[in-house]
């Protein structure tokens, strides 16, 4: 049998002394009454990026969906398995959350391999060709901009691809409804992991950093 890693029994130790103990009648309203976020954020698998971290959010607070690069695929209703669609489903209809934040980041490592679909580990054949193949007419779009550098291709598909999600999340007819209802509203943001900047996309599909406090 595989031996439990030292460091995860390490950092829950100490997280029962610290927020579990700070946190604790929080942690026991929860228990009994159940979550009732009123944010979804929709981010990427990534490491880095934990938008409980970036966001610095209590327990109960995010509903979080995490997937490789952020995506949203379109709607599809075909009887397949659909991990983020039916998260999308159970946060509108069950949990009636008011907000969807689609949360990309910088230095993507799904980004890059979409920029790179000839290199490893996008294959014809594999899981994660197939999801990131979703970007496909986008990306081509960027990855042919001789003008731009790499970093800057990356970036701008990684931003370009909040702005593809968002698109696919209003596919969803109840999404749609209840956006132009006025009951749901959809955002996006970028963070930069090597700077710790938040970039939040404005009504135009623009990115600009919120005003200093």
């Amino acid at each position: 049998m595989a031996t439990f890693p030292d460091h995860l029994i390490a950092g829950y130790r100490n997280f029962t002394v610290g927020r579990l103990a700070s946190e604790r009648e929080r942690y026991r309203e929860l228990a009994r009454d159940g979550q009732r976020p009123e944010t979804m954020v929709i981010a990427c698998c990534d490491s880095r990026a934990a938008p409980e971290t970036i966001f610095d959010s209590p327990p109960g607070e995010l509903f979080v969906v995490r997937n490789v690069a952020n995506l949203v695929p379109p709607y599809e209703p075909d009887g397949q398995y659909h991990a983020t669609s039916a998260a999308l489903e159970f946060a509108v209809y069950s949990l009636k959350v008011k907000t969807i934040l689609v949360l990309g980041h910088g230095r993507c490592g799904g980004i890059k391999a979409a920029l790179d679909p000839a290199g490893e580990p996008l294959s014809s054949g594999d899981f994660i060709g197939k999801w990131m193949s979703m970007l496909t007419p986008v990306a081509a779009s960027v990855s042919g901009n001789e003008l731009m550098t790499q970093g800057e291709r990356q970036t701008a598909l990684e931003r370009i691809s909040i702005r593809h999600s968002i698109a696919n999340l209003r596919s969803f007819p109840q999404i749609a409804e209840m956006e132009a209802e006025g009951r749901l509203q959809i955002c996006g943001a970028w963070f930069d992991i090597l700077s710790g900047e938040l970039w939040i996309m404005n009504e135009a599909g623009d990115f600009e950093r919120p005003d200093p406090e």
